[in-house]
């Protein structure tokens, strides 16, 4: 039997040593797992700190019931990470199945020690919410670079040594850190590299343990052998190849390269046959000739079974949103395996532990050691036993991993659940304030990607030229990388300020200007490529221009998932991220009293950030014209060239037109020289017709609701032709009047310039083509109120079609407002008849919510536009109890959204309505 080491390791002793309790604080109050009757085994399990602990189960005792034992032993919320794993009689690595009794795998349970290790890897390290299972982490990324399994270049190695050390040791001490990695062995080349990991060390003075495991973590994530464990196989040919499985799917690899990765999305069926692991993938629509299913051969057929359940397990664990229920048992067959995925799903972990975070207990690091002990009844796997004040159920000192701060009942012993929960919960602004600098720069991050990928897979392209390849390119990338560094900063921050360890620390954690003031400074270094982002877009529509087949591919990636945006708009995202840096330290400076301690460092960033948006307010305005000038084109049909140079768009939007068929629907185009009206076209485009332009030169507007009997009615009066049209509403002919007369003096400082050019299109005679196109559209009056829920063809979802169905307008300053000024973060949504409420990530910007599962997600599952939409607070007679709920309504469509602070609640509801009503300053 091989005995237990009983001293804890070096890095396992800042957590202290504590109590062993055996109880979980998932629950304050909450007993052991319950123990089948039977006799009882001890099993020996080894932490990732290499401690063991021993643990009594009953023999008929499901494998559960043991992880349960185990994770409560850690008081480990987020346990569903981890797994226990073992040789079995066969010497093959196997995991403990949580639904078979434990001794029938275990057959030799005294010989045996299971070992407590990470199982799944998630792709980003800021997805565990617990300081605890980052440690874990940590520890586990410290195991596998110690066994080589690990692997990355020498610099990379070198920096993941300096965390641990910092971790360990704390603050650098030149004596005290050569003599620690003499003593340590962290990377089997170590020696080499020693001179370098005491370059890095060197320059973490100030990290706390916790910011040296995020900052492992965060290199580690980034390595292509994160997470991998290599199942040996061969291709049909016999070379030699490994298999592996990750978040995103089935991985291949030769050595440690991986050469192929079969996503989730992508595969149909995963399936084995004796040694034969077998892949079916879904048909590629793109690729006439492509194999639809793989073969491995692997070792036997044990070794097949053993990576097929991995991948089950992994394929649920990330992909399902709850654990999958149990199949039914045939009655009297049965075909291929009956085994199944469970536990809790990574979606259901992250929710539990967000939705009850009130009742977790602090994770302490601080080594707590007693100097008399003195006894106590403890909880033993449910079993009171008398023992000394930091000892372990078998009289050993315990794993540091083990929390002292439950009492024998399993209650926090702590002040009240207030005061927990204002420790746990920061209830400064600042703080919400930051939390919205974090998600939006999610979204940010996302957003230049679209733009990273539109280089990536167009960019290959013969048809883009060399010079905007290398323009989007060069120019793009560095604010990529830059803006990736900066989310890292403000996630760790917000860590920190939560309070996973020290949220009752006041003071250096617990501010945001810091952070902000020197990424500020660094983005200023990245100006010139700012300035160059407007050039990128212009060039690329010049080189569309000239190629049909470029054109065509853009197209096409406008039309991916992943473009929920116009494209040229992504374009444009650095520009506007300027603005939303301005006004989060606009908000914070207003909040902090000037003796606050972060005053001085949101001041100076505030100062930069406006210099930035002064320098390149002029491109932005530019710049944003030309984008709406280049959407409105495509919307458009009937018109050759709409972004002629000089013209600049006013507003779009729905009005009446009176012909002598009566009041007809048109969509209006508000430009500074001319004033378009279209009906919409029966074409697959789902375009608008332009049936008429009216230069502004020289025209004069009336009111005219007495002379026609038309409630809120003009007349426009041009050189050659005069119109009648009517508004929906008094406060639509409002806007759209004042824009008009605003716009005709803008034609009348011109001289009329361009009169002449649109002299000569369409007028409003009546033509045969102008007879067809009112006909068309005294037929589409009908299709014009139906749901936008209905399918549409290409370009059928535009804010050009979404103010035809809801008739409404907006203007240049709407777009840039609505675009300027965007919110990113989780809210519960609800309808109108149902009960519960379901958790999404949503995106508010260009007048519509994006609903994402999570901010992972590469692209939104649906869209609500809200154009026409009011926003109010819910009525007593509506039933919704709930704090920080708003309600979005239009005729019959009724939503509610539940925020999860006053201070969300207030932007969300705030922004949505200033928007809605066309404010132009939040």
């Amino acid at each position: 039997m091989v005995e237990p080491e009983e001293r804890p390791s070096v890095a396992g002793q800042r957590l202290g040593a504590p109590e062993s309790m055996g109880i979980s604080t998932l629950e304050p109050g909450q007993r052991p797992p319950t123990m089948p009757p039977g006799r009882q085994v001890s099993i020996r399990v080894q932490m990732l700190d290499d401690t063991q602990e021993v643990f009594e189960v009953s023999q008929r005792a499901p494998g559960k019931v043991l992880f349960d034992l185990v994770c409560a032993h850690l008081n480990l919320i987020e346990g569903d990470y981890f797994g226990l794993e073992f040789q079995d009689q066969r010497k093959m690595t196997v995991w403990l199945d949580l639904l078979k009794p434990t001794l029938k795998q275990i057959r030799r349970p005294k010989n045996t020690i299971l070992r407590f290790v990470v199982k799944f890897f998630p792709p980003d390290h800021s997805q565990l919410l617990e300081e605890l299972t980052r440690y874990l982490f940590a520890l586990q990324i410290k195991h596998d670079l110690a066994c080589g399994r690990l692997t990355c270049n020498e610099s990379s190695a070198a920096l993941l040594v300096s965390h641990i050390v910092q971790s360990e040791i704390g603050d650098f001490d030149e004596v005290q850190c050569k003599q620690h990695l003499l003593n340590n062995k962290y990377i089997p080349e170590q020696d080499a590299l020693m001179d370098k990991i005491i370059e890095y060390h060197r320059k973490h003075v100030g990290q706390t343990p916790a910011e040296s495991d995020y900052q492992l973590l965060e290199i580690a994530r980034r390595l292509e052998m994160y997470g991998v464990r290599l199942y040996p196989a061969k291709d049909r040919e016999g070379t030699k190849l490994s298999l592996a499985v990750a978040h995103s799917g089935v991985l291949v690899f030769q050595g440690h390269t991986k050469i192929n990765a079969f996503n989730w999305s992508k595969v149909r069926k995963l399936s084995f046959k004796r040694k034969r692991f077998l892949i079916k993938l879904r048909p590629d629509l793109n690729q006439s000739n492509c194999q639809d299913t793989l073969e491995f051969m692997m070792g036997s057929r044990d070794c097949c079974k053993v990576f097929w359940k991995i991948c089950v397990e992994y394929h649920a664990f990330f992909r399902l949103f709850e654990e999958p229920k149990p199949k039914p048992k045939p009655v009297l067959f049965t075909r291929g395996s009956s085994f199944r995925f469970s536990g809790r799903t990574q979606r259901q972990v992250i929710d539990y532990v967000k939705d009850s975070e009130f009742k977790k207990v602090p994770f302490e690091r601080s080594p707590q050691h007693s100097e008399s002990p003195s006894a106590g009844q403890v909880m033993v796997n449910g079993q009171k036993q008398s023992l000394s004040l930091g000892q372990s159920p078998d009289r050993r000192q315990p794993s540091p991993l083990t929390s002292p701060l439950l009492t024998d009942a399993g209650f926090v012993r702590t002040d009240d659940e207030d005061e927990v929960r204002r420790k746990r919960f920061p209830t400064d602004k600042a703080y919400f304030i930051a939390k919205e600098l974090l998600t939006t720069e999610r979204t940010y991050l996302k957003d230049l990607e679209v733009i990273t990928s539109f280089q990536k897979s167009v960019g290959k392209d013969e048809a883009m030229p060399d010079s905007l390849r290398n323009l989007i390119f060069a120019n793009f990338e560095p604010v990529y990388k830059f803006h990736e560094t900066f989310l890292n900063d403000v996630e760790q921050r917000l860590a920190q300020w939560e309070g996973r360890s020290n949220a009752h620390i006041k003071g250096d954690y617990q501010r945001v200007g810091d952070v902000m003031l020197k990424n500020i400074q660094g983005l200023k270094l990245l100006t010139a490529h700012l300035q160059k982002h407007s050039e990128a877009l212009l060039e690329l529509e010049r080189t569309c221009r000239s190629s049909r087949r470029l054109e065509g591919l853009c197209r096409d990636f406008e039309l991916q998932k992943v473009c929920y945006l116009p494209l040229n708009i992504f374009f444009l995202r650095p520009l506007h991220r300027l603005m939303h840096y301005k006004q989060i330290l606009e908000r914070l400076c207003k909040h902090y009293p000037p003796t606050h301690d972060d005053f001085r460092a949101s001041r100076a960033a505030l100062a930069d950030i406006s210099e930035m948006v002064v320098q390149l307010h002029g491109t932005l305005i530019k710049m944003e014209n030309f984008q709406k000038l280049l959407e409105l084109k495509k919307d458009l049909t009937g018109v050759e060239d709409l972004a002629i140079p000089g013209r600049e768009f006013i507003r779009l939007g729905c009005l009446s037109k009176l012909s002598g068929k009566g009041l007809q629907q048109r969509m209006f185009f508000l430009f500074n020289d001319v004033l378009m009206y279209t009906s919409r076209g029966m074409t697959a485009s789902n375009q608008f017709k332009v049936n008429g332009q009216l230069p502004l030169y020289g025209m004069t507007i009336r009111e005219s609701e007495d002379e026609w009997g038309v409630p809120h009615s003009f007349t426009l009066f041009g050189q050659r032709q005069s119109v009648v049209v009517a508004a929906s509403s008094a406060s639509e002919m409002e806007k759209w009047v004042e824009d008009i007369k605003m716009a005709i003096e803008l034609a009348d400082k011109c001289n009329g310039s361009s009169a002449e050019i649109l002299s000569s299109s369409f007028t409003d005679s009546k033509s045969p083509e102008e007879s067809s196109a009112d006909q068309e559209s005294e037929d589409d009056l009908s299709a014009s109120r139906t749901s936008l829920e209905r399918q549409t063809p290409h370009r059928g979802n535009t804010t050009v079609h979404v103010c035809w169905h809801r008739n409404t307008s907006v203007s240049m300053v709407d777009f840039s407002v609505a675009l300027e000024n965007q919110l990113s973060g989780n809210l519960l949504r609800k309808f109108k008849n149902s009960n519960g409420w379901q958790k999404l990530w949503v995106v508010f910007t260009n007048f519509s919510l994006f609903f994402y599962k999570t901010h992972q997600d590469e692209f939104p599952l649906a869209s609500l536009p809200l154009l026409g939409y009011s926003i109010t607070v819910p009525s007593e007679s509506e039933n919704i109890h709930k704090d920080y709920v708003f309600k979005l309504h239009f005729k019959s469509h009724v939503y509610y959204f539940r925020s999860e602070s006053e201070y969300s609640f207030e932007r969300y509801s705030t922004n949505t309505n200033l928007i809605l009503n066309k404010m132009v300053y939040l």
